[in-house]
C-alpha cells in the first residue's frame, strides 16, 4: 500500500511548480470563501474591467494613447452605470412593487383555476387538498411580506454599504485599467522565474476568462433586451422585470431558461387566459430561447468552452453553493480552469518520456 502511494505521488506530485500552484490556488479559494463579501468590490471591479478591457484594445489599436483609452473606458463604464441606475432600475422597480401589490389578485384567480380541479378529477384532487395548498402559499407569502418589512427597517447599514461600492468600486476600475500590467507584473515578481507550467495554465485561462465574461454579458443583454421588445410589443404586464429574469436566467446553463419559464408562464395566463395571444406570447418567448442556445451561445462561446453539459451543471451547483452569485457567474470558468489543470499537470511518466 505504501509503495502504491509512493509511486503516486513521485508520478503526480514530484514538480515543485505544480506543487506550489496548487498551494497558491488552495490559498485563493481560501482567501474567496473566507473574505468573499469584503472583497465583493473587488470582484465587481474585475469583471467590469474584464469587460471594458476589449474597448482599450480597439482604441489603442487606432494609435489613441493608454491614459486617454482608460479615461474613455471609465467614462462609458460611468454613462452605462448612470443609466442604469437613474433609467433602468427604477422601471424595474416601479413594476416589481406594481406586482407584489397585484399578488394577492392573481392568487385569488388562481384559485379559483384549482378549484375547478376536484369537479372534473374528484378522485385524483379534493377541495380540502386546494385549500392547503392556498392556505401554505399564502403562508409563504406572509413571511416574505415580513422579510421584505424587516429588511426595509434596517436598510440604514444597505445604504451605507451600497455607497461605500458606488465610491469604491468606480476608483478600483479605474486603476484596474490603468495600471493592470504594473499589478499583474508585480504579482508575478514573487512567483519563480521558471514557471512553464503556470504560464501554461495562465495564458489558456486569462483569454478564456475575459471572453467568456465579455460574452456572458453580451449574451445577458442580447436575451433581455430581445425578450423585452417582444413583451413590450404584445403588451405582456410587468415586461422589464420579467426580460431581467430571462436575461440573468443565461448564467445557469440548461436549468435557468426552465425555471424562468414558469413566472413567464403564469403572467401571460392570469393576463389573458388560454388565449390566442398568450400562446403567441409563449412561441415568441421560445423562439427566443431556441436562438440564444442554437445561434447565440455558439457564437459567442465556440471557442471557449469545451465542457460536457453534466459537467457544467455539476460546476454550477459545486461553485453556486460556494460563493452564491459570484460562484454561478463564474462556475463554467472555474470549471475550465480545473480542466485545464488536469489536461496539463506534469507527471514523472510524461517527463520521462521526453
Amino acid at each position: 500500500m505504501l509503495n502504491v502511494l509512493k509511486n503516486w505521488f513521485d508520478r503526480y506530485l514530484s514538480d515543485e511548480e505544480a506543487i506550489l500552484f496548487l498551494v497558491l490556488l488552495v490559498t485563493a479559494f481560501s482567501i474567496i470563501i473566507g473574505f468573499g463579501q469584503v472583497l465583493a468590490p473587488v470582484f465587481i471591479a474585475l469583471v467590469s474591467s474584464y469587460l471594458l478591457q476589449g474597448g482599450m484594445h480597439f482604441l489603442k489599436n487606432r494609435g489613441v494613447s493608454h491614459l486617454i483609452a482608460t479615461i474613455s473606458m471609465f467614462l462609458f463604464f460611468v454613462i452605462g452605470f448612470l443609466t442604469f441606475a437613474l433609467i433602468i432600475f427604477p422601471a424595474i422597480w416601479s413594476q416589481a412593487t406594481q406586482f407584489i401589490y397585484e399578488l394577492p389578485q392573481m392568487l385569488s384567480s388562481g384559485k379559483d383555476v384549482l378549484m375547478l380541479l376536484p369537479e372534473r378529477y374528484p378522485e385524483v384532487v379534493t377541495v380540502e387538498q386546494i385549500n392547503h395548498w392556498t392556505n401554505q402559499v399564502t403562508e409563504e407569502l406572509a413571511g416574505v411580506g415580513q422579510w421584505a418589512l424587516s429588511a426595509s427597517l434596517s436598510s440604514i447599514p444597505g445604504v451605507v454599504t451600497v455607497l461605500i461600492y458606488v465610491v469604491l468600486v468606480p476608483i478600483l476600475i479605474f486603476f484596474f485599467l490603468k495600471d493592470g500590467h504594473q499589478i499583474m507584473a508585480w504579482m508575478a515578481s514573487y512567483l519563480p522565474v521558471k514557471r512553464n507550467f503556470m504560464n501554461k495554465i495562465w495564458n489558456e485561462m486569462e483569454q478564456q476568462i475575459a471572453n467568456y465574461v465579455r460574452g456572458k454579458v453580451l449574451e445577458i443583454i442580447i436575451v433581455g433586451v430581445a425578450t423585452y421588445i417582444a413583451f413590450l410589443i404584445m403588451g405582456l404586464n410587468y415586461a422589464a422585470l420579467l426580460a431581467i429574469l430571462v436575461g440573468l436566467s443565461v448564467l445557469i446553463p440548461y436549468i435557468g431558461a426552465a425555471v424562468v419559464t414558469v413566472p413567464v408562464a403564469l403572467i401571460a395566463y392570469f393576463q389573458w387566459g388560454w388565449t390566442n395571444e398568450f400562446i403567441y406570447l409563449m412561441a415568441a418567448y421560445g423562439i427566443i430561447q431556441a436562438l440564444d442556445g442554437n445561434v447565440i451561445v455558439p457564437l459567442l462561446f465556440s471557442e471557449v468552452v469545451n465542457l460536457h453539459p453534466v459537467a457544467i451543471i455539476v460546476a454550477v451547483l459545486m461553485f453556486g453553493g460556494i460563493w452564491g452569485f459570484w460562484g454561478v457567474f463564474f462556475a463554467i470558468p472555474l470549471a475550465t480552469l480545473l480542466k485545464a489543470m488536469i489536461t496539463s499537470w506534469p507527471r514523472q511518466s510524461d517527463s520521462g518520456a521526453e
